[in-house]
This record gives structure tokens, C-alpha cells and sequence, in this order.
């Protein structure tokens, strides 16, 4: 057999806690193998921490969002790992079920959660949250379908420019709206009077206004990660 404590509680007392410990401590998950009678020996993996975790872990802070680490891994792994990469709050020992209580708790608590998860397991949290992330090119096909974004290059570091894009966006999406509701509304009122002429309304009011909020939108394709960083 292969797996973790669970699978061999029978065995509680012949595993060697020390060495899993001193293996956990380190940030590795240790996966016990053995038959039905004793233990064959440990495997101890580990998740590469990417080069820019650390920084983009800083930069979310920065910018007000608050990062929260749910995994799989017992609770000495994610610690360690937690620790490494500066993220303070955690969860750990969690099943795919959990990580959906998890998700739902914080968006009563905080009002807007985004997860980022590219496993089979992390599908039912993203599609639980308000905004799932996927990592792309790594990322299971469950979960490429269930998020409702997908980072293609794997990179987290684009996590801070994606937020910082979505709040552009959402400020053109307003600049939009007001604009056509304040010029059609004016339209509209001019018009019993008489002062607006048909070819006005027409090349102003409708055409016109319809290329504007076109042109304004496509401000949006000017926006870079490294013009985003320096504005902010």
C-alpha cells in the first residue's frame, strides 16, 4: 500500500514520527508504503516553489488582497511552506469537499473570493468561488473548464495585473454607461423642443456615440503588465 496516515492507522504505532516530522518540517509531503502487517519504508515530495511566489504574494498584499493557502498537505507541510513564500493564513489537511466550505465561508466573510488552482481536486472550489483561476498549461481539464480564467503562461506573477486590469476594465465599463445615459437622456429631451435634428441624433446619438464607447474600450489593448506596475 501507498498513502498517507489514514491509510495505515492500523499501523499508528510502528510509524516512524520522527522522521516524518523531521521530512514535514522541511516542507515535504511524506507518502508511507507498506503492506497490511509493517511499514516498508517513506517517499518524501515536494512542490517547487516558483521564482516569483515570493514577490507576487507581496504584491497582491500591496494592492489590499488579502492571500489565503488551502491545500491538500498536512499541516507541518503547509506550514513550512506558508512560511517560505510569506503568506500567513492557512488551511491544510483538506479534502476537495473542504476546500468548498473554505471558499464559501470567505465569501461571507470577505464578500469577493478569487481561487487559483490547477488540479482535479481544486475544480469544485473554483467553481464555488466568485472568480476562478486556472493555471493553463499545467492545469487539469476539469479545471481549465471550470474557471472562469486561465492563466496560459503559469505564471502567478500576472495575478496582481489581472486584478489591476479588471479594475480598468470595470472603470471603462461605468465610463461607458454614464456617457450613453447622459447623452441619450439629453438627446431625448432636446428632441420635444425640436433643437435635435435627425441627422444629429443619428451621426451624434447613435453612431457616434456607439464608435466613442468602441474607441474607449480599446484603451484596454494599450495596457501592459509593466505600465500597470508603474502607475501603481
Amino acid at each position: 500500500y501507498v498513502g498517507s496516515r489514514r491509510l495505515f492507522k492500523k499501523l499508528k504505532n510502528s510509524l516512524p514520527e520522527e522522521q516524518i516530522q523531521k521530512l514535514e518540517n522541511e516542507g515535504k509531503t511524506v507518502v508511507i508504503v507498506g503492506t497490511e502487517k509493517e511499514i516498508i519504508g517513506l517517499i518524501a515530495v515536494m512542490d517547487k516553489i516558483r521564482d516569483t511566489t515570493i514577490e507576487t504574494i507581496s504584491k497582491l498584499r500591496g494592492i489590499g488582497i488579502k492571500t489565503i493557502m488551502i491545500t491538500g498537505d498536512n499541516e507541518r507541510t503547509a506550514k513550512a511552506i506558508a512560511r517560505r513564500i510569506g503568506i500567513e493564513e492557512y488551511r491544510a489537511e483538506l479534502l476537495p469537499e473542504d476546500k468548498v466550505k473554505i471558499v464559501r465561508k470567505l465569501s461571507v466573510n470577505y464578500g469577493h473570493v478569487a481561487m487559483v488552482g490547477d488540479g482535479v481536486n481544486d475544480a469544485p472550489a473554483l467553481a464555488s468561488a466568485n472568480v476562478g483561476i486556472a493555471m493553463g498549461a499545467i492545469g487539469s481539464d476539469v479545471s481549465l473548464e471550470t474557471a472562469d480564467i486561465a492563466l496560459m503562461q503559469d505564471d502567478l506573477s500576472k495575478l496582481p495585473y489581472l486584478v489591476k486590469l479588471s479594475e480598468r476594465t470595470l472603470k471603462i465599463v461605468k465610463e461607458n454607461v454614464l456617457a450613453s445615459i447622459l447623452i441619450k437622456g439629453s438627446f431625448a429631451v432636446l428632441a420635444f423642443p425640436g433643437l435635435i435634428t435627425l441627422w444629429l441624433a443619428v451621426a451624434i446619438g447613435d453612431m457616434g456615440l456607439s464608435l466613442a464607447v468602441i474607441l474607449n474600450a480599446m484603451r484596454l489593448s494599450l495596457i501592459r503588465p509593466e505600465t500597470l506596475t508603474r502607475s501603481s
